[in-house]
């Protein structure tokens, strides 16, 4: 028979019609994201350049326009009070340590509400149309579309017609329980209803939105369902945060891979003493190779029901992906009442070094054992991760040659689990600077 894992969660509220999603309506009448209001609607549009990675690779002035328009309607929605609660007041600090982890006292994502069934032990789930999606977001939660122009420049206009005729349109909305400032979800093709599950053309799509950021305090990350994701439509999420993650500094093992393989300009690292093991890709000729590269490692991942998170960073050119096997435990019993306590889902920021408490006890007492801690949780046993990283290679069309792996880019060189000291951070501790 079967096991079916099944923990009592309460759901992340992404919007401001979560809440009621599921209650009957005669019509629509609400300017939604659905197939009844969408396609006749018009949305502020963000046409990216052909190729945004181009003027990162020319290396030439970039005018960042992609984040001063998005944090400018970030802005704006704040303004008009469709937020939660006012994350920039929530009290933020650099913990003291090696690899400088971030901690955030967030109490207002703390939301008492009723709690529903959530399975963990499937991380590809049909769409259900019954639950919440994001078809059902107002459209005032809408920042702008996200489409390719097909030109050499970037351009933004105020009010467009849904401009993707022959299929349905990317966009980009404000979460209404912010992690961090300018915390938004892009929702690729909104309409088609698409199961949190990576592909190709979406994962691409979430590298173009790095790379035309331009900015390395600009991240989008990604949780497939088992590993934290709340809502079953597929869906990248993106901040701003203004000081290095711990993961961005933490060593790496270059992993020595054939002549064949390193035609398309990718390489893979190992990450060493960090408390979550996981791969490094880097690289690509193109954005799309690296896009391909690390979508079928994902793809593997998810058809094998091998629950992971993964870190968009540098402009689109470095990406962290982390097999994950947390809420698994915490369904077999296996995690500490000390952790479960904490209400910590370690999901993709977490993960990469930016913790979220619930609790001011857990803020106030946070060190770096105690993150090391919980993350240590996380983590594939190193047993595990070299399994599931010789499948990820197989499906990702990588040859690992003879050669031996490189020594640490970073740190002391060994490959044990332990902190190691790090570039210091470019602000002081204790500060995080808001742009």
């Amino acid at each position: 028979m079967e096991m079916k894992l099944t923990i009592k969660r309460v759901p992340t509220v992404v919007s401001n019609y979560q809440d009621d999603a599921d209650k009957p309506r005669a019509g629509c009448g609400r300017n939604c994201l659905g197939d009844c209001c969408l396609p006749a609607s018009k949305l502020p549009l963000y046409a990216f350049k052909l190729d945004p990675a181009k003027q990162l690779q020319e290396e030439a002035a970039s005018t960042k326009l992609l984040v001063d328009i998005l944090l400018s309607e970030w802005e704006d929605r704040m303004a008009r009070g469709l937020f939660r609660y006012d994350v920039t007041a929530c009290e933020t600090k650099v913990i003291p340590g090696n690899l400088g982890f971030v901690a955030q006292l967030n109490e207002g994502r703390h939301l008492k509400k009723r709690p529903t069934e959530f399975r963990v032990d499937r991380v590809l789930q049909p769409f259900d149309p019954a639950k919440f999606n994001f078809t059902k977001v107002g459209q005032e939660e809408v920042l702008f579309q996200f489409e390719n122009g097909d030109g050499d420049d970037s351009y933004f206009l105020n009010d467009a017609p849904i401009i993707a005729v022959d299929r349905a349109p990317n966009v980009v909305a404000i979460n209404v329980s912010p992690i961090e400032y300018g915390h938004v979800l892009l929702i690729p093709r909104v309409l088609d209803h698409l199961p949190q599950k990576i592909d190709p053309e979406s994962f691409l799509l979430a590298l173009q939105m790095a790379a035309e950021a331009a900015s390395p305090y600009f991240r989008l990350g990604y949780n497939s369902l088992g590993a934290f994701a709340t809502i079953n439509h597929l869906h990248f999420q993106a901040y701003y945060l203004s000081v290095p993650f711990p993961v961005e500094k933490a060593a790496t093992h270059k992993i020595p891979l054939s002549e064949d393989t390193m035609k398309n300009g990718v390489t893979v690292s190992k990450l060493i003493n960090y408390p979550v093991r996981g791969l490094v890709f880097e690289g690509g000729n193109t954005l799309e190779d690296l896009a391909n590269v690390v979508s079928n490692a994902c793809i593997w991942l998810q058809d094998n029901n091998v629950p992971y998170n993964v870190l968009i960073s540098d402009c689109g050119k470095r990406i962290f992906l982390f097999p994950q096997c947390y809420a698994e435990k915490q369904a077999l019993g296996e995690v500490s009442q000390e952790l479960l306590d904490t209400q910590v889902n370690p999901a993709v920021w977490e993960i990469s070094g930016h913790i979220v408490l619930k609790r001011r006890s857990d803020y106030e007492e946070a060190s770096e054992t105690s993150a090391w801690k919980l993350l240590a949780e996380v983590s594939l046993s190193e047993e595990r991760f070299e399994e599931v990283k010789a499948y990820i290679f197989s499906a990702a069309g990588l040859v690992q040659s003879d050669e031996e792996e490189e020594e640490a880019s970073e740190g002391e060189g060994t490959t044990t689990f332990a902190p190691v000291p790090v570039t210091p951070l470019p602000v002081a501790e204790g500060c995080i600077v808001r742009q």
